[in-house]
């Protein structure tokens, strides 16, 4: 029995990497057409419209006080990222952005330790400052040149790993009790009215449709965005978080990377050994926060 969980959930830590690693090109397609706003309203819109037949029936499920809980998961781990990562993306290419989101087991960590009375293990303090030493490299290596300056956008992306974290902790030790597919699909269905009010009224996406030539095709990345990125691997992440903890959930982010510098190079995107510096920096601190 321990053999075959620990199979299942390696074989759900591959995919989410794989879909995960692939969301960062398809943000960078969407913003070809779309404002970074308008991106991460419509990726939050069609992803609780995919998932209402699973939410509706589900709603009975819920217990006095479950609600308020769902809905903060869903404002923390899809919501509120959605919209960091897409405003960074402006100004950050999607490689470095995937390289970034390596970030969210630290955070994991760290949140869990000063909220949810989680130990620190051995390396944990040595792991946290190297991977921050990794991602302020990141941010001081432009795509275009050597080290000019911060790069503000990075601290957006370190943002959302932190509400990464920070959901990551709230779902195992707050609503551990309800299925994989009751937290993804209700807490997504919670925030989707938030979103689509804020997309067909206080953006420019109608008009950007209408009279945009390249609209529809982002439009398409955006919705297979949603999709797969949002909506089907939350579901499998939090069947992963069920059968597994919440740093080995956490560390899809160790794969990601690869995928994400992948479809990266193959867009034409040039990394600097600063990058590189940074990237192992990163996974290095990674690795010995979750050192035994």
């Amino acid at each position: 029995m321990a053999q075959n969980k620990n199979a299942s959930a390696l074989i759900l830590l591959l995919i989410l990497s794989l879909v995960w690693g692939t969301s960062f090109i398809l943000i960078k397609q969407g913003l070809k057409a779309f404002s970074p706003d308008v991106l991460g309203a419509l990726r939050v819109t069609a992803a609780s419209i995919f998932l209402l037949p699973l939410a509706i029936p589900r709603l009975k499920e819920l217990k006095p006080g479950d609600s308020y809980k769902l809905f903060i998961s869903g404002l923390m781990g899809i919501f509120f990222p959605a919209f960091l990562f897409a405003f960074a993306q402006t100004k950050l290419n999607s490689s470095l952005a995937g390289i970034l989101n390596t970030l969210s087991p630290l955070w994991t960590m760290i949140l869990g330790a000063i909220f949810f009375t989680q130990r620190f293990r051995g390396y944990a303090i040595l792991g946290i400052i190297l991977s921050f030493l990794g991602a302020v490299m990141l941010a001081l290596s432009r795509t275009g040149g050597a080290i000019t300056g911060f790069n503000i956008y990075a601290l957006l992306i370190l943002m959302a790993t932190a509400l990464y974290g920070a959901n990551l902790n709230w779902v195992k030790f707050k609503i551990h009790d309800l299925g994989s597919i009751t937290i993804t699909s209700i807490s997504i269905l919670f925030i989707g009215p938030i979103s689509a009010v804020y997309l067909f009224f206080f953006t420019d996406f109608i008009d950007t449709m209408t009279h945009q030539p390249e609209a529809w095709k982002a439009f398409g990345f955006i919705v297979l965005l949603a999709l797969m990125g949002t909506a089907i691997a939350g579901l499998l992440f939090n069947k992963l978080l069920r059968i597994s903890s919440p740093l080995y959930a956490s560390s899809v982010t160790y794969i990601m990377p690869i995928v994400a510098v992948m479809w990266g190079v193959i867009d034409g995107e040039k990394l600097l050994p600063g990058h590189f510096i940074g990237m192992a920096a990163i996974l290095g601190g990674v690795y010995l926060a979750n050192k035994k």
